[in-house]
């Protein structure tokens, strides 16, 4: 007797009216968010998000040239404003200088030719030998290490980087002018302007000149090279 008084009815109802309350509350929700357009605001601010990274450039300056920049500030704010048509400031809080595409930017890769200036005069040229990257086509920067050629660590270091300036930097010249690059020493880096080429010219130059080789016989091997290259063109 006692079995056929169990009512199978009072398990089965709390299911079914968890799964109603379920689906009413879906349905009321997207009503709520069609009626409001939150999802819609929300897919428009992330697509927003990603078009504006994509239109703004941000290079952090480094401690050691705040000062050069604050010099220089409006040598460098004319080309790209005037020229490149691009807006740019420098966030103090952030310390970066921030490059935004305007309204009357005729071409998007001005941003990225913008940003490569600014990169080459923090890394340490002048601002009349970074201005080339704006004018010319195919000019690059390269930057590599004492270290990426050979592990050198103190007074062996001091001399390599002594043998790359040379007496009043003479040999750092030397190979500016046979491979008509720009070359910055900072310190363990090196930072090399000029188009394809002659960076690997230079590169090979300094390379050399690191491993050990007499300046003599590195500006033998130069001149060469820069006597055939002007033959071919």
């Amino acid at each position: 007797m006692e079995v056929e008084n169990i009512q199978t009815d009072v398990f089965v109802a709390p299911k079914k009216a968890q799964k109603r309350s379920a689906n009413t509350d879906d349905v009321e929700m997207t009503v709520v968010d069609a009626a409001t357009g939150i999802e819609g605001a929300k897919k428009r601010t992330g697509t927003g998000a990603k078009r504006i990274r994509s239109e703004l450039r941000k290079v952090s300056v480094p401690p050691h040239r705040y000062s050069s920049l604050k010099e220089q500030w409006m040598k460098i704010f004319t080309p790209v404003v005037e020229h490149m048509k691009l807006q740019i400031r420098f966030n103090m809080k952030a310390r970066q200088v921030e490059l935004r595409i305007g309204p009357e930017t005729p071409d998007i890769s001005n941003l990225q030719k913008g940003a490569d200036f600014v990169k080459a005069f923090l890394c340490g040229f002048e601002v009349d030998d970074a201005l080339a990257l704006l004018r010319l086509e195919d000019l690059f920067v390269e930057t590599f290490e004492i270290k990426d050629v050979k592990t050198l660590r103190g007074d062996h270091q001091s001399r390599a980087i002594g043998r790359l300036a040379g007496k009043g930097g003479r040999i750092k010249f030397t190979i500016e002018n046979v491979t008509k690059t720009r070359i910055v020493l900072a310190d363990s880096k090196i930072h090399i302007l000029g188009s394809y080429q002659n960076i690997q010219l230079a590169r090979r130059a300094i390379c050399n000149l690191i491993l050990g080789s007499p300046p003599s016989k590195v500006y033998g091997n130069l001149r060469a090279v820069a006597t055939r290259l002007s033959e071919r063109m």
